[in-house]
């Protein structure tokens, strides 16, 4: 069972390009499928609809695809994550 931070986070880590759909199911055991459910529960359908729009054949949102040269996670300005939060500016 998800808790609401856990489901703030995977926002959170959906939203940004650069965090790999298999990240989010290495951290929290949730399919790609799923996170696409948790997304339009959670967002106003325009949001969403520009989210799925821009991740839809992404290749960073899918490890595979990835270029090599990507070896993170998240953006390098975002700040460390330490326990699924992530620090304030």
């Amino acid at each position: 069972m998800l808790t609401d931070t856990d489901i703030d986070r995977i926002v959170e880590m959906a939203w940004e390009d650069r965090t790999p759909f298999d990240a989010i199911e290495r951290q929290f055991g949730v399919s790609e499928a799923e996170v696409i459910r948790i997304m339009r529960q959670e967002m106003k359908r325009s949001s969403f609809n520009m989210w799925r729009a821009r991740v839809s054949g992404r290749k960073t949102k899918h490890q595979a695809s990835r270029s090599e040269e990507i070896d993170r996670f998240h953006c390098k300005l975002q700040r460390t994550i330490t326990q699924n939060k992530i620090s304030k500016r």
